[in-house]
């Protein structure tokens, strides 16, 4: 009997529990909207993050909602960008595809070492010892940290230790930009064509002593770019991608160091004094 009645008492707190499993799920059930599924099966799934949402689901939600074009995602095919649009009926939207860019051409060739580096093979070990022996303390130290961040294979290590970014491969996630302990990567739009691939703050000869291919403040970029292009600060070209349209190759022609480059899709790595080139690779 006593039994029986622990059963029976079990049996209705189950039912109990079970009642207001069901009230509180109908209370608080979000409703998703089913076309979410179908846009994350056409989304690529690298969940990059490179549209600036916290994932594929992240956006697809948010295309639903219409709160962000199918042009956003810069990774996925052209053929599913315009499927994405057709099914939720709306415009794709501009496609501007960006793309890591390094700002550094100090390979070994050029940048040479103060000591030899013993130790961790990383990029942010080395800096954490005395700079990791390059003789430039702004310089890329070449032990590929970028490179083994990527996990979409869009990057290399050259035959001088500099990392080459694959454009058509890269997604603009990032992830190079923070495992560089010098901060060299930025992401920036493949029609900014005009890269200062340099970082050293030193002038004149001070400068290229540390590195043949460094930005020696000598103002010439300036002089022969658009106005306002190009700007020194702090003895360091910098160029104001808000007149983008206004750039152009011109403003390499005279760098006597070859550290202003034109890319047109890999990141051209100047040799020294090869500043007039303009390289497509």
């Amino acid at each position: 009997m006593e039994i029986l009645l622990s059963a029976l008492i079990l049996a209705a707190v189950g039912v109990l529990f079970a009642v207001l499993i069901a009230l509180v799920y109908r209370r608080f059930k979000v409703w998703e909207d089913p076309r979410v599924d179908a846009v994350v099966g056409l989304l690529p799934g690298t969940n990059c993050g490179a549209c600036g949402f916290a994932g594929c689901r992240d956006l697809a939600e948010k295309l639903v909602a219409r709160a962000a074009k199918p042009a956003s995602c810069t990774v996925i095919s052209d053929d599913n960008r315009a499927d994405v649009a057709a099914y939720l009926g709306v415009e794709e939207g501009d496609v501007h595809r960006r793309t890591a860019r390094l700002l550094c051409a100090g390979g070994s060739d050029v940048a040479p070492q103060l000591a030899g580096y013993v130790g961790l093979q990383t990029c942010r070990a080395a800096a954490a010892v005395a700079g990791g022996g390059k003789a430039c303390p702004w310089g890329c130290l070449g032990l590929a940290d970028c490179v083994k961040a990527c996990t979409f294979d869009a990057m290399y290590l050259n035959e001088v230790a500099l990392p080459v970014v694959i454009p058509e491969r890269c997604t603009a996630c990032g992830d190079c930009v923070r495992a560089c302990p010098r901060d060299l990567f930025v992401i920036l739009p493949l029609d900014h064509k005009l890269i200062v691939q340099c970082k050293s703050p030193l002038a004149g000869e001070a400068a290229e002593a540390l590195c043949r291919v460094a930005c020696n403040a000598c103002g010439k970029c300036v002089l022969d770019a658009a106005p306002g292009v190009i700007q020194m600060v702090n003895g360091l070209a910098v160029v104001d991608y808000n007149l983008n349209e206004l750039a152009g190759p011109e403003a390499m022609q005279r760098c006597p160091t070859g550290a202003i480059a034109w890319v047109e899709n890999r990141q051209f790595v100047p040799s020294h004094n090869a500043a007039a080139e303009v390289v497509l690779t």
